[in-house]
Formats: C-alpha cells, sequence, structure tokens
C-alpha cells in the first residue's frame, strides 16, 4: 500500500528487452512517488529511458520486474483490461505526434473518450473543452485542416475533457516550432493548476522541467535523483 498523499508510486521498476545482441536492459531498478496535485518533469539525454519509464508508469507496458501504484490500487497486478478501465477512469495522455485519428472532426476527437467512459453531456462537456483552449472556430475541422499547435490543443482538449486525477505528457512540444511550443507549454500548465491535476511530464525542455515541482533525471536506464 502507499501513503495516501501518493498518487504515484514506482518500486524497482526494471524493463529487460531482447535484441540480436543479447538482453538490454531499458530501465533498471526505478522507484519514485509523485504526490497528488504535483507536476513532476522527467529528464535525460535520447536514449535514456525517459517514453519507457513513463508507458510503464500508465500501464502501457508491463515492467520485467517491479510495481506501479496509481493511489492505492496497484496497476502492475492487473490484466490489460484492468489497466485499461483504471487508464480510462483516472488518466489522460498528451502524446508529441498528437493521436488524433484523421477521420474524425476536433469535437469528435475530444468525445471519444466520454463516449469510451460513458458519461452524461459529453457533447456540451467536449465543446467546453475544445473552447477553453481556444478551438472554438475548429470544432468541425479535421486533423488534416489544423496546424501542428491547433493539433495539440485539440489533444490537450481531450486529456483534460474526462478530468483525469493524473496526466502523462510525453514530449509535447516536441514536433512544434519553438514559439508554438511555449505557447502550447504555457496551455497546459495553466490548464493543470486550474484543474488540479497531477502532471508526470516527459521533455527536454529546460525552463519547462524547471515549473515543476520534481525533476526526475534519467540516465542509460538509472534514476540519477529522487526528484526532490
Amino acid at each position: 500500500m502507499t501513503d495516501t498523499d501518493f498518487l504515484l508510486t514506482a518500486r524497482a521498476l526494471t524493463k529487460k528487452v531482447t535484441s540480436p545482441e543479447g538482453e538490454l536492459t531499458i530501465l533498471d531498478d526505478v522507484s519514485l512517488v509523485v504526490r497528488r496535485g504535483e507536476t513532476a518533469a522527467v529528464v535525460g539525454p535520447s536514449g535514456a529511458g525517459k517514453s519507457t519509464l513513463l508507458a510503464l508508469l500508465a500501464g502501457l507496458d508491463e515492467p520485467t520486474t517491479g510495481q506501479v501504484w496509481l493511489g492505492d490500487e496497484e496497476l502492475t497486478a492487473l490484466d490489460e483490461d484492468g489497466r485499461a478501465g483504471l487508464r480510462n477512469r483516472k488518466v489522460g495522455f498528451i502524446f508529441q505526434s498528437f493521436h488524433l485519428l484523421p477521420s474524425l472532426t476536433a469535437l469528435e476527437n475530444v468525445l471519444l473518450p466520454l463516449e469510451l467512459s460513458g458519461v452524461d453531456h459529453e457533447k456540451e462537456r467536449a465543446h467546453k473543452a475544445l473552447s477553453r483552449v481556444g478551438l472554438d472556430s475548429r470544432l468541425n475541422h479535421y486533423p488534416r485542416q489544423l496546424s501542428g499547435g491547433e493539433k495539440q490543443r485539440v489533444a490537450i482538449a481531450r486529456a483534460f475533457v474526462t478530468e483525469p486525477s493524473l496526466l502523462f505528457a510525453d514530449e509535447p512540444t516536441g514536433n512544434l516550432d519553438n514559439k508554438t511550443g511555449e505557447r502550447i507549454m504555457n496551455l497546459l500548465f495553466e490548464l493543470n493548476a486550474a484543474a488540479e491535476t497531477t502532471l508526470v511530464l516527459v521533455t527536454h525542455e529546460v525552463a519547462a522541467a524547471n515549473r515543476c515541482h520534481r525533476v526526475f533525471e534519467l540516465e542509460a536506464g538509472r534514476l540519477l535523483n529522487s526528484g526532490s
């Protein structure tokens, strides 16, 4: 069990994969905690294991050994359906490559997680989420009709629309120019503070990491600090 103040707890996470060269250790004995309402950055050089760590923390992948807790529920003890159900109820995602469905409009992309959750007033909630990110005039536009910054605003609206306890953002400005990326990062932090969501941000941007309560530094699959 975890301390009730801890929303996310990882204990001794190790991830190994087999390759033509033999067994590779992607993550090596990583332990960390993130408290409710905190913002935490995961930083490190390319290939350090940042995205792998995020995938394990979110239950998108399984560790070779170790445990992940979301609140008082052990994510690593659940099967794939159980992990998916927990994510639908409590977790939001923002990815570098947006992950919007090209055949759906902006409004329909934001509606999708609400429909999967079976909540009431889903269209009203989706419209409100898109209004918050400044896309009132883009509701019926398809991803191909949107700029990179607009696509990421749709993705941010989709992530927040279910009012998640925990939000994972993996290099959310990685595909954007500097100016657009700065605006998107400001929007992300503003919405996160307003919603009092716990944010785990994988980033290569020093300025973004410095805005977080905690910074976890990875190098060659090992955690160099406790994030304090």
